[in-house]
């Protein structure tokens, strides 16, 4: 792998500008949000799951309402003439602070899918897909998902997306089934970015595949099931498995061309990529706390947990892996900032492995030293583990992204294509 950074100083630390932003987003997700995570998500097992009650409702516009007085809003908007126009680094150090809540991402109008979905908008939708989508999105009006993965395929090599897409006068039909459709169940959501294949025997192999946009509900649009995870169906997000039968949507509601797929998809992932892991880094943190805390409060055999067995060591390993995954996460933001997406592409593939296995790691070392409590309900560690253990193969399994670590290191040994 080409190790040579491009010139100019490397600098992942917290900006000026940034530390007073940082202070109020860490203050607000530790005193106004974190303390409502728990009410909200008990509200879900009360009437219909994939609808809001009445308290979720008042609980997440209250808290948005409070982020856009304070000012706190649409932080992902990097690189941008509008809002803050951060750049990566400076906001993955807001999105480690939203890691620690359920509802921190939401609240700032930071959260998957929309995030990324917004970019795609901003960067390759028409004016009237920005006034019908982006608009009411970047207000934190509607919700929106991304469909990509199919169940029919290994969708972690995108050439294989099959869902068919055929052009029909003006409009498109899309035939096809999806899953893992991340909040897709969500009440709330307007508008899908589907990924498509659009063959042409005179494009090459990755211009075989188109996005387009379908409105929610559209006529042959058919949600199957929420997929769970771990026995989780994460309403009312959720993660849907969806048919489309005959769907038909304006040509319009394609964008950029036929064959711009892997173009819109990667300018989409990187970024999203960094954002998630940094997120999983917030998780980690939080878990060594709750880890730290429960060592020093909790006694057995006559001594504090943290005395016991082998915990001063983990401790330590939890912090110094926390602190390397940390700046390895800043590095591949650095690298997106210089505006080259294949320079940064083996860091941020590097982020996706080592990010969710470090906080796995963590939040299981915490669930561990909590005991069977640790597992229950009673704490945050066990949702944690799983949105974390989740993260291993959202965006990209491991195994993909360590081949292409993998190829990149190897392209100075070799001539042979791998």
């Amino acid at each position: 792998m080409n190790r040579t950074a491009p010139s100019g100083e490397m600098a992942l630390g917290m900006s000026e500008r940034l530390k007073p932003i940082h202070e109020k987003v860490a203050a607000m997700v530790r005193d106004d949000i974190m303390p409502l995570d728990e009410e909200f998500l008990a509200e879900v097992e009360k009437g219909d799951r994939w609808s809001y009650t009445p308290r979720q409702t008042e609980i997440l516009e209250g808290l948005k309402k409070l982020a856009k007085e304070r000012g706190l809003w649409n932080f992902w908007l990097t690189d941008s003439t509008s809002g803050y126009g951060l750049t990566t680094v400076e906001y993955a150090y807001l999105a480690e602070e939203m890691g620690k809540s359920h509802l921190a991402a939401e609240v700032f109008n930071c959260s998957a899918p929309d995030t990324g979905n917004m970019e795609v908008l901003e960067r390759y939708g028409s004016e009237e897909h920005k006034q019908k989508w982006l608009k009411p999105l970047l207000e934190g009006e509607i919700r929106s998902a991304f469909l990509m993965t199919e169940p029919d395929v290994a969708s972690s090599d995108a050439t294989n997306i099959a869902m068919s897409c055929v052009r029909d006068g003006d409009e498109y039909v899309l035939n096809g089934e999806k899953w893992w459709s991340s909040g897709a169940g969500d009440p709330r959501c307007a508008i899908y970015i589907v990924m498509v294949a659009s063959p042409d025997a005179n494009r090459p192999k990755h211009q075989q595949h188109s996005m387009i946009l379908v409105p929610a509900g559209t006529k042959g649009v058919e949600i199957l099931r929420a997929m769970q995870v771990y026995g989780m169906d994460d309403a009312p997000h959720g993660h849907m498995h969806v048919r489309f039968t005959d769907v038909r949507v304006p040509a319009s509601n394609l964008l950029v061309r036929e064959g711009a797929g892997f173009e819109i998809s990667q300018g989409r992932l990187g970024p999203g990529r960094i954002h998630h892991c940094m997120r999983a880094i917030g998780q980690a943190e939080r878990a060594l706390e709750s880890m730290c805390q429960r060592s020093v409060r909790r006694e057995a055999f006559g001594k504090p947990l943290a005395q016991l067995g082998a915990n001063f060591d983990i401790i330590a390993n939890c912090r110094m892996e926390i602190e390397m995954a940390r700046l390895l996460c800043l590095k591949a933001a650095w690298y997106m900032d210089q505006g080259d997406a294949r320079a940064a592409a083996p860091w941020i593939s590097q982020i996706k492995v080592v990010a969710p296995l470090m906080a796995l790691k963590v939040i299981d070392e915490a669930v561990q030293m909590h005991g069977a409590g640790g597992i229950s309900q009673d704490f945050h560690l066990a949702n944690s583990w799983k949105h974390v253990r989740t993260l291993r193969l959202a965006d990209g399994p491991d195994a993909v992204h360590r081949r292409q670590i993998a190829r990149w290191e190897l392209k100075n040994y070799t001539q042979a294509k791998l």
